[in-house]
């Protein structure tokens, strides 16, 4: 009996053995994750109990108290309507712009090397570096951006100082700031795209359009559905342009949800508070991604 037992266990060692190599490969990404991801987010979610001290320690426990509060509030109404302005304004508006520059880019022209260098740029800035050119873009006496309209006659616009300008410059800089990852991804992804499908449709006569909406698009779909996904979850969390541009001004007109957050934690030291918006906004873009992979991955053509 002895002996069936060690052979039992034996056995069992030597099967768990593909178990025990594939964990210790993932030990190090579970170890950094559990310190710098799961620890904090389930921290966030404890906080969101509590009220608080200034140095973000729990002192009272009062429930739902924080989400009842925040949901009634009109700042965080407002904060919300920004943030789905903002992201309706950047993520149709970045994904097309990065594709005609990819389709673009595709095509075989001379210097074409020169436009892809342009065209990705803007991956290499960091966040404060390109705010800081925006800013001084923006300006609402010196900027380029209202001397090229003053050749116009077009009076200036007060880009950052207007509640409704400040949002959309806020998403202008945002689109620009994103297109070289989304050109480089798409580009990536035309390239390769089967060669022989374009040159049987040559020469079946296909016109340009033709090829583009029945063989270009559907190929670059899995690609186009990756940039659509980055581009909607990165939306929701901008914040080094807001800090820079605007600091969430004028009249709180580009108070994002998550310059909200920071506010809240390090400027009003409300901890509390602020883990409960982190935690609806978490629920908001976790359920948004799965409606998108629930219905929008079908349309999806894989080869």
């Amino acid at each position: 009996m002895q002996k069936y037992r060690v052979e039992k266990k034996s056995t069992l060692w030597r099967e768990s053995k593909n178990v025990r190599v594939a964990m210790l490969y993932l030990l190090p990404s579970i170890v950094l994750f559990s310190i710098f991801l799961f620890y904090p987010m389930l921290r966030t979610i404890y906080l969101s109990f509590f009220l608080t001290d200034a140095q973000g320690t729990a002192a009272l426990f009062v429930g739902l108290e924080n989400y009842i509060y925040i949901l009634q509030s009109s700042q965080f109404q407002k904060s919300m309507m920004s943030t789905f302005l903002f992201v309706l304004y950047t993520v149709p508006t970045g994904v097309i712009l990065a594709l005609f520059l990819a389709v673009l880019a595709n095509e075989k022209m001379k210097v074409i090397g020169l436009f892809r260098t342009l065209f990705s740029s803007t991956l290499g800035m960091s966040v404060a570096a390109s705010s800081v050119i925006w800013l001084f873009l923006f300006h609402p006496t010196v900027g380029i951006l209202n001397s090229f309209l003053g050749l116009f006659g077009i009076n200036s616009i007060p880009w950052l100082l207007d509640p409704t300008w400040a949002l959309i410059s806020i998403a202008i800089t945002t689109v620009w700031m994103n297109t070289g990852f989304s050109f480089l991804i798409l580009l990536g992804g035309l390239q390769n795209i089967d060669r022989h499908l374009y040159e049987s449709a040559r020469i079946d006569g296909a016109g340009y359009f033709y090829r583009l909406f029945r063989i270009t698009l559907p190929m670059l779909s899995p690609t186009m559905f990756f940039i659509i996904t980055i581009t909607f979850i990165n939306s929701f969390q901008s914040f080094g342009q807001v800090d820079i541009l605007t600091r969430g001004g004028p009249a709180e007109s580009t108070n994002l949800i998550v310059y909200s957050i920071y506010q809240d934690a390090f400027i009003n030291y409300q901890f509390g508070t602020a883990s409960a918006q982190a935690v609806i906004l978490f629920a908001i873009v976790f359920l948004l991604t799965l409606i998108q992979f629930k219905f929008g991955e079908k349309k999806v053509h894989y080869q």
